[in-house]
């Protein structure tokens, strides 16, 4: 029966007076406190009129209060009718530990927590260190289910607990950096209690460390790295390096790599050896090295920018940039005019930017005749002709953010849609207003960045380090229509 005291069998049978089928039961039972060797839990396929839990040799701890909640994962077979959050309880002690503990999660940067959050509480005896989370399974748990955002904690016992939850991608109880996201909360939370708790779940920016090095290309190599690379040089070790040995490095505008270019071609070698650095990572990689088809020079004009917004065209290159010859670019208007501009490189983001002050409802032709640009191994362009329209500034609106209860500056704005793509980002160093100018009409939603280091970018927590992410507030959605300027007062916690 349900409750049973000093429980000692070894298998547990729940009678249905209907044909029944266990759905999703991988992320819907969950079992606190989590019982190793994992018990098999059927019927896995076809309809039963029983289910059946049977518990490994010795799987089972003395004196242990344990909690099978099926979540909604029993379903009668004919209409897939869901048995809600059905419990059994049993206890192989004297008696069932009855405390309980609630709380709610939420993301420390979107706008809502993932589904499935796994929630626990490690007990804080001897044998405990803030490194249990990553080794040893947790004393309770429980999960959040589907899209709800709240958790209870049930039948647990008196004692001093460590509370943390995951977004526990591999369904292991331990946190893994690399592919899980964790909350804490500071304190040791003591059990009786009336509070309750809310959790913050972050992604940690990983440590810094870099893949084996890959060719890519004839004089391109590949360094993939995970963690952030502020500053970082690679140094080929070789003996006897030709004197006019060059190399360049570049960042990969979509992926976590850096890209390593260098000339001439080295003969006679099958292996090169470099040297990286950044912060406190440093190493000795290598890689496996041939002769290949050299990588050709590639320009491509990135459309995401608006003429009219940015007053600029960039145009980008696939090889590093070294020099550009801004007499052979022109740049004329609808009628054929010429306009004045600027030609900017930027080595940083790989890039050439033409600048010029463009007009509403115009149409512009920008050239850049053959040789405009030369690459890294002294590749240059053909021709190439760019057409470029623009809106009427009235086709976009303006939002004008006032935010209030600062606490401390500097912060951070930004706007962004309903897939989380961030469009538009302003940085506010004193109490004010922050303008946001002829932006695309849609449904923006807003998120507010306390910037406590003021680095300008959102910094992530870390478990080891007891150091929450910065903290972020997310207001509703709210309608840009074309040609309006709305006002937005937004109001901290």
């Amino acid at each position: 029966e349900p409750y049973t005291t000093n429980f000692s069998e070894d298998e547990i049978r729940i009678y249905f007076d209907e044909y029944v089928k266990l759905k999703n039961s991988q992320q819907q039972i969950i079992i606190s406190p989590p019982i190793e060797p994992k018990p098999s839990i059927t019927p896995l396929g076809g309809p039963s009129k029983t289910v059946k839990i049977e518990f490994g040799e010795d799987a089972l701890r003395d004196n242990t209060t344990y909690t099978i909640n099926f979540g909604r994962s029993i379903e009668d077979n004919n209409e897939g009718n869901p048995l809600e959050f059905y419990k059994y309880v049993f206890s192989t002690g004297a008696y069932i530990d009855s405390l309980k503990l609630s709380g709610t999660v939420k993301d420390a940067f979107n706008k809502e927590a993932d589904d499935f959050i796994t929630v626990a509480l490690y007990e804080v005896d001897s044998t405990y260190s803030d490194s249990s989370v990553y080794k040893e399974i947790p004393r309770y748990i429980t999960n959040t289910l589907d899209s709800s955002k709240t958790f209870q904690l049930e039948n647990l016992k008196a004692g001093t607990y460590k509370l943390i939850a995951l977004k526990d991608n591999n369904n292991n109880y331990k946190f893994e950096p690399k592919s899980d996201k964790i909350g804490f909360v500071e304190k040791n939370i003591t059990l009786p209690t009336d509070e309750s708790f809310e959790i913050t779940l972050f992604e940690e920016v990983l440590t810094t460390q870099f893949d084996k090095p890959k060719q890519l290309g004839k004089q391109h190599i590949l360094f993939g790295y995970e963690g952030r690379v502020d500053s970082t040089s690679i140094s080929l070790l070789k003996d006897n390096l030709p004197s006019d040995f060059e190399y360049r490095i570049t960042k990969d505008k979509d992926a976590d790599s850096l890209h390593y270019w260098f000339k001439p071609f080295l003969e006679e070698t099958d292996s090169l050896v470099f040297q990286v650095q950044t912060g406190d990572y440093n190493d000795t990689i290598y890689t496996r090295f041939k002769d290949q088809l050299g990588d050709s020079l590639v320009i491509n004009r990135d459309k995401a920018l608006k003429l009219l917004l940015e007053k600029l065209v960039r145009l980008e290159l696939n090889t590093p940039i070294e020099s550009i010859d801004s007499k052979k670019f022109a740049v004329v208007d609808m009628d054929t005019l010429d306009v004045q501009f600027e030609v900017v490189k930027n080595k940083d983001l790989n890039t050439v930017d033409i600048k010029f002050d463009a007009q509403p409802k115009q149409r512009y032709s920008i050239t850049a005749l053959p040789n405009a640009i030369t690459d890294f191994f002294e590749q240059s362009n053909d021709t190439l002709i760019y057409t470029v329209p623009t809106k009427e500034l009235s086709d976009y609106g303006d939002l004008i953010v006032t935010v209030e209860n600062v606490q401390q500056y500097p912060i951070i704005i930004q706007l962004f849609d309903t897939n989380g793509n961030i469009l538009y980002e302003e940085s506010q160093a004193e109490p004010g207003s922050t303008t946001f100018k002829s932006i695309d009409p849609k449904t923006y939603s807003i998120r507010v960045i306390m910037d406590a280091n003021g680095n300008g970018i959102w910094d992530s927590g870390n478990f080891l380090e007891k150091r929450q992410a910065e903290k972020v507030t997310i207001f509703s959605d709210i309608e840009i229509r074309a040609n309006s300027e709305i006002y937005q007062s937004l109001r901290l916690n």
